[in-house]
This record gives C-alpha cells, structure tokens and sequence, in this order.
C-alpha cells in the first residue's frame, strides 16, 4: 500500500488537496478528526486536560472551548508541549490503526493528513510526503479570513508551526496551492500518477 504524507501550513489549503486525493480513491486519515474525536467528552484525553487547566476551558455542553484552547497555546509553547503530551500519543495510536485498517481492507493507497507531520516524527510512517504549499502573506490573509483573526492572532498561529518554506525542502512532492483550483487539481492529479 502507497501511504502519503500529506502536511502544508494552517490555511495553507491542505484540506482541498486531501479532498482531491479522496475523489482519485486514496483512504484519508485526518488527523485533525482523530485529534478532534480524542477530547469528545468522556474520552481520558478531554478529561486530561480539564484536570490541567479547570472547567473553564469547557463550553456548556461538556466539549473542549477550542477557541480558548487555542488562544492559550498558540502563544505559549510550554502549554503547548502539555497538550501535545496529552493527545499526540492517543492520535498516534488511532492513526496507526487507521493505516493498518486500510491495509487489511487492501486499499492501494492511504493519505495521512498531518498538520504536524514532520514536528511530530510522522514522516517515519510513510512513503512519500506531499507538501501544500502558499506564500506567506497568502496563507496569513487566508487564515485571518478563515477563522476571524486578528493579524497578530493570524501570525501567532503561523510562527507555532515549522514554516512552509522548510516544509517544502524536505518534501518529496509541493503542490502550490497559490493559484487558481484547477492548477492545484493538475498538480495533485501529476503527483498521484507518478510511480511510487
């Protein structure tokens, strides 16, 4: 089986890629979902973190506050390897799971969708990495429309992952998602083509 890794840069596009991939028959597993499913309330995760940070990261109906999450440790990278602590290892084990599933059900190909891929070692799990890949004031604009940020809230978020330039070195495929839909579509139609 063809396992990709598939990484960019928060709004860097990394979701329309991975849809394409899905519509050319790839298995997706996202690890933004994983992450989400192992703070669902009731999960030792969620319950982890509550433990660390009290009821008021909680909304009223039991979930994570994401937002507030999110403000807490953009900025703060100790808080940052706290939460990581908690829930990289819980979305390992689930993505690993995931990848072994698709085996056994004899997919050809499996994408790992990881925001982190490189940060958290995941490169070591697959094949081949495809890097999404925008310019910086792009992916700044774009995140700051997406979720409603301030410049200063947009940057933070972007400076707490590695950058895409660095990415797109290590990468074995960048697609440039700076451009119109249908040139990314060609790039990532030309990737999934080419031999394994």
């Amino acid at each position: 089986m063809r396992v990709i890794g598939l990484t960019g840069g928060i709004a860097s596009g990394k979701s329309t890629v991975s849809g394409m991939l899905r519509e050319l028959g790839a298995r997706v597993i996202d690890a933004d979902a994983i992450a989400r499913e192992v703070v669902e309330p009731g999960r030792p995760a969620r319950d982890e973190i509550v433990a660390w940070l009290g009821r008021d990261i909680l909304l009223a109906d039991g979930s994570l506050d994401r937002r507030k999450l999110g403000e807490l440790v953009f900025g703060d990278s100790k808080a940052r390897a706290v939460l990581e602590g908690i829930t990289h290892p819980r979305i390992t084990a689930a993505a690993k799971e995931a990848l072994a599933a698709a085996e056994r059900e004899g997919c050809a190909a499996a994408v790992l969708d990881v925001p982190l891929l490189y940060e958290a070692g995941w490169d070591a799990y697959v094949d081949e990495v495809w890097v999404v890949y925008v310019d910086a004031a792009t992916q700044l604009r774009r995140l700051m429309e997406r979720d409603s940020l301030t410049e200063g809230q947009a940057a933070a978020r972007v400076a707490a992952q590695m950058s895409l330039e660095e990415k797109a070195r290590r990468a074995d495929i960048v697609i440039d998602n700076s451009g119109a839909p249908e040139s990314t579509a060609a790039q990532v139609a030309a990737a999934w083509r080419r031999p394994a």
